[in-house]
């Protein structure tokens, strides 16, 4: 029986490679590297460490049954651990993250079948559970984990300015506001090149969306004028690096920012600004809704987010405050018209 193990590392070239153990798994892992980005990467390695660590099992030998004892064992409640998750108060692992594991299985079994060599005769994970209605709906029925829809957090505007008046830098300030004006996605702000800048026309091309997408967006004017100052009395001189936001202290001077970097740097400011929440991604909510809001069109959303599907996008409409205050008023005007052209 192998022994699954996470293993990460970084090429001079900047490319993430991930590998657990298996030779199978890591050729998956190797493919998947080709089609994903670095974080779906290492979340699909993490997930399946996490399975074959449960299964103890080889690839081949893992059956239905195996998957769905799985997902039974992860929503289980942890006896030694008292966590409770926050947006339910439920214990066990969330409807989300079973998912997660179950499409990082499901698409290494996928690949497996493809392949044709590696003594899998079927993808083990289910497609769902048959139902009644299953013919009424297109022939899918139950999904094996329902993840419920939920809305998003955003921030108040005066929360916003209380998270400004926190950041200690400009660069700080810049990388905020790409968010919270532009809504970009974290890995969009980190990615960011200074040939990306399109400061006469007030636009930033985002050319590391999320799947590979580029996107040429506009962008706010204090954005820009954040970003100039940053680049005049900030940034080092001499960086070795077209990306616009670097390290600014310390032996990395000069490099590219982290993930964890920025995460750091949000986290402290949310601490001084004593704010409960707002995550790099509640940011970027917080922009779109306010977008729907002043009233841009939701394909304009969509185009601005950078969303593949308006069916992302149409979770703003319930952000919005007035949007279905503002439906519900103008459908009740019409009922109580009718009924006095009817009374009369």
């Amino acid at each position: 029986m192998w022994t699954p193990r996470l293993d990460l590392s970084r090429s001079a070239s900047g490319e993430v490679s991930v590998r657990v153990g298996h030779e199978l798994v890591d050729e998956y892992l190797h493919f998947l590297a080709g089609r994903a980005r670095p974080n779906s990467l290492v979340a699909a390695g993490f997930d399946l460490k996490i399975f074959f660590t449960w299964a103890r099992l080889e690839p081949k030998d893992v059956t239905t049954k195996d998957v769905i004892g799985f997902v039974a064992a992860q929503r289980t409640p942890r006896v030694t651990r008292k966590v409770v998750r926050i947006s339910d108060g439920g214990s066990g692992l969330s409807s989300r993250t079973v998912a997660r594991r179950l499409s990082s299985i499901s698409g290494l079994y996928s690949y497996l079948l493809a392949r044709g060599d590696c003594g899998v005769a079927t993808n083990p994970v289910p497609r769902g559970f048959a139902t009644r209605r299953a013919r009424r709906n297109g022939g899918r029925g139950v999904p094996v984990v329902r993840t419920p829809t939920l809305l998003p957090r955003i921030l108040e505007p005066g929360e916003v300015d209380r998270l400004m008046a926190a950041l200690r830098t400009t660069r700080d300030r810049a990388m905020v506001e790409a968010m919270v004006f532009g809504g970009l996605r974290r890995c969009e702000v980190l990615a960011l090149q200074m040939s990306d800048l399109r400061v006469g026309e007030r636009k930033v091309f985002i050319s590391k969306g999320k799947g590979g997408h580029q996107r040429l967006i506009p962008m706010s004017s204090r954005f820009f004028a954040s970003v100039a100052r940053y680049l005049d009395t900030e940034r080092p001189a001499h960086a070795a690096t077209d990306a616009v936001f670097v390290v600014l202290k310390g032996p990395r001077r000069g490099q590219p920012l982290s993930a964890a970097g920025l995460r750091q740097i949000l986290e402290s400011a949310r601490d001084r600004a004593e704010l409960a929440h707002g995550s790099c991604h509640e940011l970027r909510h917080t922009c779109m809704t306010r977008l729907r809001e002043a009233g841009m069109a939701l394909e304009a959303v969509q185009a601005q987010a950078g969303h593949a599907s308006i069916e992302t996008t149409r979770i703003y409409l319930h952000l919005a405050d007035d949007w279905l205050a503002g439906e519900y008023r103008r459908a009740t005007e019409a009922i109580d018209a009718q009924s006095i052209a009817v009374a009369t």
